[in-house]
C-alpha cells in the first residue's frame, strides 16, 4: 500500500512538474503541441485516402517513414554507449548523462513504432502482428523479431530509469543487484535491436543495394556516432536552461565515443564505395543511382553527396584533440553529424535499394507534404515525450523533488 501511495505521489507530482515551468518552456511545448496537431492532421488524411497520398508506389514501397525508422533505431541503440561505463564500469562522468540518454532511447522507440504504424497505413492492420490473433510468424520472419527486440528494449529503457527514479524520489539509494542484471541484458539487446533492423534489409536477396554482409556492423558504427551525437547536444541545452549541471569531463568522454564510431563509420563507408566502383556489376546500379545519377534520374544526388560533405568535415573536425574540446566546435560537429547520418541512415540507405526495380525500371521517389507531415508531428511527438521526461528526472536528480516533502 505504501508503494502505491509514494506511486500516485510520483504521478502527481510529475504531473505538477511538467505543467509549470518558465515562459520559454511554455513556449517550447506549445509549439510541439502545434506541429503534433498538424501531424495528427495529415494523418488523418492519409487515413482518409490512404497512402496515395504518400509520394510511395508499388516501385519504392519504403520511403521517409521507414528511412526514420532505420535512423531512430540507431539513436535508440546509441544509450548503450552511456549505459555500459555507468553501470558496469562504474564511471561517474557518464552517469551524469545515461538517464537523459535512456530517456533519449525511450523517446526514440516510441517514434519508431508511430513511423512503422504510418508506413503500415493505419493502427487497425496492427492486429495482424498480434500472437494468436493475427498471423506472427516466429521465428522465420525476421518483422517478428523486429516487433520483439524492439518492444523488449522500450521496456528495459523505461524500467531501468523509473526504478533509480523512484528510489531518489523517495530519498534512497537504488539497489545494484535490482539494476544492473537489466542494464546488462540492455547492452546486448541494443546491439540486437540494430542488427535485427539490418538484417531486414540484408535478407532481401533481391535487393543487391542492402544484400552485403558490412550493413549490420555499419548500422552499429553511424548508430553509436549519431546517438551520442544527439545526447552530446541535448545535454548542452540542458546545462544552459536547467539546474542540472553537466560537467564538461561528461561531454568530452562522449565526444571520443562519437569520434571513433564517426571515424569507424567513414572507414566503412569508404569500404562500400571500392567494392561498389572499382569492379563493378550489374548489382551496383543502385549505388550508381544513389551517387551519379542513372539515365537522368538524379533525384537523390544532392542529398547523399551532402550527406558525406558534412560527414567527411564533421569526423576530421572532431578528430583533432584542440578543436573537440572546443565546446562550440562540437557542438557544430555533433550537429552536422547527426544530419550527415540522418540523410545517409535514411534517402542513402532506403529509397536507393529499390533503384532500379528488379525489370531496370527507374521510378524515383519524393516525399509529398503529407509524408512530410507526419513525419514531423512524429519528431515533435518524441521531443514531447523526452522534454516532459527529462524534466521530471532533473527534478528528481538535483534534489528537487521528494516524496517527504508532500507526506502529511
Amino acid at each position: 500500500m505504501r508503494r502505491l501511495k509514494v506511486f500516485g505521489s510520483l504521478v502527481k507530482d510529475s504531473l505538477d512538474v511538467i505543467t509549470h515551468g518558465s515562459k520559454k518552456y511554455h513556449i517550447w511545448m506549445a509549439f510541439l503541441t502545434f506541429v503534433m496537431l498538424v501531424g495528427m492532421y495529415c494523418y488523418s488524411v492519409q487515413l482518409e485516402h490512404g497512402l496515395s497520398v504518400t509520394g510511395m508506389t508499388d516501385r519504392v514501397s519504403w520511403g521517409l517513414y521507414i528511412s526514420n525508422f532505420t535512423f531512430l533505431v540507431g539513436v535508440a541503440a546509441a544509450a548503450v554507449m552511456l549505459v555500459m561505463p555507468t553501470y558496469v564500469l562504474k564511471d561517474i562522468d557518464f552517469k551524469q548523462a545515461v538517464l537523459i540518454g535512456e530517456g533519449i532511447a525511450v523517446a526514440a522507440l516510441i517514434m519508431c513504432l508511430a513511423f512503422v504504424i504510418a508506413d503500415m497505413g493505419g493502427p487497425s492492420v496492427l492486429w495482424h502482428m498480434i500472437p494468436g490473433i493475427g498471423v506472427f510468424n516466429f521465428p522465420n520472419s525476421m518483422l517478428t523479431w523486429d516487433v520483439l527486440v524492439l518492444n523488449g528494449y522500450l521496456f528495459l529503457n523505461i524500467s531501468i530509469p523509473f526504478y533509480i527514479l523512484f528510489r531518489h524520489y523517495q530519498g534512497k539509494e537504488s539497489n545494484s543487484k535490482v539494476y544492473i542484471p537489466g542494464a546488462l541484458l540492455s547492452v546486448f539487446w541494443a546491439v540486437g535491436i540494430h542488427l535485427v533492423t539490418a538484417f531486414l534489409y540484408q535478407g532481401l536477396q533481391a535487393r543487391p543495394f542492402w544484400n552485403n554482409a558490412l550493413l549490420g556492423p555499419r548500422f552499429l558504427a553511424s548508430a553509436f556516432a549519431a546517438g551520442p551525437a544527439l545526447i552530446i547536444l541535448v545535454l548542452a541545452i540542458i546545462r544552459t536552461f536547467t539546474a542540472f549541471k553537466i560537467r564538461n569531463e561528461t561531454l568530452k568522454k562522449i565526444a571520443m565515443v562519437v569520434t571513433v564510431a564517426a571515424q569507424i563509420n567513414l572507414i566503412m563507408l569508404i569500404s562500400e564505395l571500392f567494392k561498389e566502383f572499382y569492379a563493378p556489376t550489374h548489382h551496383s546500379e543502385s549505388a550508381y543511382y544513389l551517387f551519379f545519377g542513372l539515365d537522368g534520374k538524379t533525384a537523390l544526388l544532392p542529398w547523399i553527396w551532402t550527406s558525406i560533405s558534412l560527414n567527411v568535415l564533421a569526423t576530421v573536425t572532431l578528430t583533432f584533440h584542440k578543436l573537440r574540446n572546443n565546446s562550440k566546435v562540437l557542438y557544430f560537429a555533433c550537429f552536422i553529424l547527426f544530419v550527415a547520418i540522418w540523410i545517409e541512415k535514411g534517402f542513402g540507405l532506403i529509397v536507393p535499394g529499390f533503384i532500379p526495380g528488379p525489370y531496370g525500371k527507374i521510378v524515383e521517389y519524393t516525399p509529398t507534404g503529407i509524408e512530410i507531415g507526419v513525419t514531423l508531428g512524429i519528431w515533435a511527438l518524441g521531443a514531447f515525450v523526452f522534454t516532459m521526461l527529462a524534466k521530471t528526472a532533473i527534478k528528481i536528480e538535483t534534489g528537487a523533488l521528494r516524496y517527504h516533502k508532500n507526506e502529511s
